[in-house]
């Protein structure tokens, strides 16, 4: 029996298939083989067409399924992860109407700011567990603000797995914590905040049916299956955010413990038993994979824009592209921990959620065109996204989530030395690195959910621990008077 998982990201999107059995990766792909275009009409701005999602996930499965070796019929069931807080809206023949917001558009930041004052910050963080911010809710209120006519024409709105699922099933539906990542959620009540939809405004059918994150979510239509060499009727058995499903690909599902990826963004994410919540909404808590009204699992999240595109930009821009990122990597490597007092803040990529939802853009501190080299700029750009992961989690131990482990696959940035040894050193913690990706976890879920597993635990079985990363106690004070340099040039531009 074969599962297939669909990670829908703003970079690329990639397809795993796993043999169900032996828990091993029968095939994989991805595209765009480039990464995906991004539209920015204006500074801030962040949009992407939802077909082109679709048009690259019907690539990525042909290929997936030809390096597996399999036939459409061998797939059992399906899971979904996908990039979180975006924007579908689609009219009642389930057309798109406008290119989705995607999860780093930061127009709607002040709109958020605007309800968390006129709501009220006690209610907001005590029934939706945030400020309203720059989340879904807070861009469908743009649109309805900016494009009347167009809102007018919305008959329901989605997050991309919703909308990748109505690709899939012809069904419109979504979930608790999906619901709670746009900020549509009440902890309190269990149920589809009325607070939200009466601020912004909003009429409640415009909000999809709910269904179980795991679970018969609907099945392959006939005109899909055309499309996508699979067979009608295979059922849609999970869904999720990219990061709650990054946790789960990674086994973290209980309170204290922690997973992290620096791929496109940079994320730490720590499950907790209570509710917690940043008073000031640096750090965002969302429902968890596992969340039930009966036992509380959320998943407090840290979230970093500017991860996975200051090293693209360093790559295009400092090396000219004539390095790869392995190169970039080993460069990085000759300069000592500190490099040498350069100090980037990797803020560049819209406003910054940790910071404030401030957009102060990246800066690089401390260059010195005398003795520092491009080394130096790719081993302080690694250490810039690392440091700002230590500045979230003081903000996440301020509210009792503390780190005794970090989960991580073997991807992105954490196949770099510098960057995983940084972590490990600044967090005094060790780091656990796994055989597994977003893809790799949307299909474990697609077993869970259909019932092919019969525990979490069972789902597991085939998870891998490659590598332990230790702290480096002699580097200990090095790379904490980094850290206070850096600090301290962060605090030059936050600081009211």
């Amino acid at each position: 029996m074969y599962l297939l998982g669909i990670d829908i990201g703003s970079s690329s999107v990639k397809v795993s298939i796993l043999n169900g059995e032996t828990g091993g990766i029968a095939g994989s792909s991805f595209y765009p083989k480039n990464e995906m275009t991004i539209i920015a009409k204006q500074s801030g701005w962040a949009e992407q067409q939802p077909e082109l999602w679709w048009e690259n996930l019907k690539l990525a499965i042909i290929e997936a399924r030809s390096v597996a070796n399999i036939t459409g019929n061998e797939i059992t069931a399906i899971g979904i992860s996908y990039q979180m807080h975006g924007l579908v809206v689609v009219d009642k023949h389930q057309n798109v109407l406008r290119p989705s917001i995607i999860w780093c558009d930061s127009r709607a930041t002040e709109i958020g700011a605007k309800a968390f004052d006129e709501i009220g910050n006690n209610l907001c963080l005590n029934y939706l567990l945030n400020s309203p911010g720059n989340f879904t809710a807070s861009k469908l209120k743009w649109v309805k603000d900016n494009e009347p006519s167009l809102y007018d024409k919305i008959d329901k709105i989605m997050l991309p797995g919703d909308y990748i699922s109505m690709r899939l099933t012809g069904e419109i539906r979504t979930t608790a914590s999906g619901l709670s990542e746009g900020m549509f959620w009440d902890f309190r009540k269990n149920e589809v905040s009325d607070m939200v939809l009466e601020y912004y405004g909003f009429r409640s059918d415009l909000i999809p049916e709910r269904v179980d994150t795991f679970g018969i979510q609907g099945y392959v239509s006939a005109k899909t299956a055309g499309e996508l060499g699979l067979i009608t009727g295979i059922p849609v058995t999970y869904r999720a955010g990219d990061q709650p499903n990054n946790a789960l690909s990674l086994n973290v599902l209980n309170p204290g413990e922690i997973a992290a990826t620096a791929g496109t963004s940079g994320v730490v994410y720590g499950v907790s038993g209570e509710v917690k919540y940043d008073p000031l909404s640096r750090v965002n808590t969302f429902a968890h994979v596992n969340h039930t009204s009966a036992a509380n699992r959320l998943g407090v999240l840290l979230c970093i824009n500017g991860t996975g595109i200051l090293n693209s930009w360093m790559n295009k821009n400092v090396g000219n592209q004539a390095f790869s990122y392995e190169q970039m990597n080993e460069l990085a490597g000759t300069i000592p921990p500190g490099s040498e007092g350069v100090s980037i803040l990797p803020f560049g990529n819209g406003a910054e959620r940790v910071i404030g939802n401030r957009n102060i853009g990246a800066q690089v501190c401390g260059l010195d065109f005398n003795r520092h080299s491009q080394g130096h700029l790719y081993r302080a750009a690694q250490e810039g996204i690392v440091f700002s992961f230590k500045f979230g989690m003081d903000i996440l131990k301020g509210i009792g989530i503390e780190a005794k482990v970090i989960r991580a696959g073997k991807a992105n940035m954490f196949l770099s030395p510098v960057f995983r040894e940084t972590l490990a050193n600044i967090s005094g913690v060790s780091i656990e690195l796994y055989n597994t990706d977003g893809a790799t976890g949307a299909a474990r879920g697609a077993g869970i959910g259909s019932g092919y597993y019969s525990s979490f635990s069972e789902a597991f079985n085939g998870l891998k621990k490659l590598e332990i990363v230790v702290p480096d106690q002699n580097e200990k004070d090095r790379i904490n008077h980094a850290y206070q340099i850096w600090e301290e040039n962060l605090q030059k531009f936050i600081v009211s």
